[in-house]
């Protein structure tokens, strides 16, 4: 990148970073279960309730007890069970519309990240029936409290359920595209473990690195603040000490509640911190090819931090002796060498890949471009990396055939 553009950027992000203490940042009010959440919505009056889930959650029945919860206490709902792994606008609009159509005032999102995702923003089309998607796209282009916003994840990875960011996916051009807001972090989310137990090991992997990946980049940026770094550093004690026994033992409520709350933590540190270039990638791969962005970032994180060198080394030694595989007198370089060891040993034990399939070489100037134009001058990433310099970070994932 070039000198110009650099300081640009960082001029930018180090005004973003002294206005942190001044924004009107909050976290959701935290449930244990969902047997809570028909009480929080009478008192709030609302009765017509619409859940934004997806069809998996519906054909596996996940989401059964929600509904008898709400129908016990006399509380109408409507479920929107077509989001995609990438939420698009169309299923925005869908949510919207049914929303409308039954006269709800409040939206409960139901699932993994997407579904969240998909409540979020169908809550702020709501509020803003004038102004596109397209247009709400950056930061603080809403403005306009949502109905009340209740998310229960099924997954701990995403922490959308602590953020104020929602993704979405252009049904058009493809294109993935970050809206940030603080309207958009959720009234209240339910950290319930028992929801979880049912999800698949592999599922349980992608989405477990997904918040580690979250903790790791908030970590990393130079908008880290004292606050943010404590939360990351929770997130991967946590995942480091739980994940490969939720992975061997979906029932165990101890180790999937560690998970949730670790995905919580995580989720607090990247609202505020941000991420930066795995995150770019991997939702210009979510965007193109349909790729799961837990997945991506699975595939993604040890190369990424790897192409940061030795300027990351320290925090990553600090990152290594919170997952407890280095200690205060570990030398710095050998402290990150054992960190990004672990990552890549997690990924084998886990069966994740090192490549993207979808991913075509002559696709990667254009998604690098899409790259670029997310993550800079926003995120405050450690090493600033351009278009160019981002294309042969895309080299790494193509399959090896491909790269011949």
């Amino acid at each position: 990148m070039n000198i110009f553009r650099k300081c640009y950027c960082r001029t930018f992000q180090a005004a973003f970073r002294l206005a942190l203490p001044l924004l009107p940042y909050r976290s959701p009010q935290l449930l244990s279960g969902i047997d809570r959440v028909p009480k929080i919505l009478r008192q709030q009056h609302c009765t017509r309730v619409l859940i934004v889930t997806d069809a998996d959650i519906t054909r596996l029945k996940l989401i059964r007890p929600l509904q008898q919860a709400l129908t016990r206490q006399g509380i109408s709902w409507f479920c929107y069970d077509r989001t995609s792994a990438n939420p698009t606008t169309d299923n925005v609009e869908e949510a919207k519309a049914l929303y409308l159509k039954h006269g709800c005032s409040a939206i409960i999102g139901f699932g993994g990240g997407s579904s969240l995702d998909c409540a979020k923003a169908a809550g702020a089309r709501i509020v803003k029936p004038r102004q596109s998607l397209q247009k709400m796209k950056g930061i603080l282009k809403i403005r306009r409290r949502l109905p009340l916003l209740i998310a229960i994840p099924t997954t701990a990875g995403t922490g959308s359920e602590a953020t104020l960011a929602a993704v979405i996916t252009d049904s058009v051009t493809r294109r993935k595209y970050p809206i940030n807001d603080f309207v958009l972090t959720p009234d209240y989310a339910v950290l319930d473990p028992c929801i979880t137990v049912s999800l698949p090991p592999f599922l349980t992997a992608t989405t477990g690195i997904d918040a580690l990946t979250h903790a790791i980049e908030a970590y990393l940026g130079n908008s880290a603040t004292r606050d943010t770094r404590k939360a990351a550093r929770k997130a991967v004690h946590l995942i480091f000490t739980s994940l490969d026994q939720a992975f061997r033992d979906g029932t165990d409520i101890r180790a999937r509640k560690c998970m949730l709350i670790a995905s919580y933590y995580a989720g607090c540190a990247f609202t505020k911190s941000y991420v930066g270039y795995v995150h770019a990638i991997a939702h210009s791969l979510g965007g193109e090819y349909g790729v799961p962005h837990g997945l991506a970032n699975a595939v993604l994180l040890p190369s990424v931090l790897e192409a940061y060198g030795s300027s990351i080394h320290e925090k990553l030694r600090q990152l290594a002796i919170a997952a407890g595989l280095a200690d205060r007198h570990t030398p710095r370089r050998e402290a990150a060498k054992r960190f990004l060891d672990a990552i890549h040993e997690m990924k084998t034990r886990f069966g994740i890949p090192s490549a993207i399939p979808e991913l075509r070489k002559e696709d990667i100037p254009r998604l690098a471009h899409y790259a670029d134009r997310e993550a800079n001058p926003l995120y405050p990433v450690p090493v600033l990396m351009d278009a160019g310099e981002l294309e042969r970070l895309y080299l790494i994932f193509l399959r090896k055939e491909d790269n011949l």
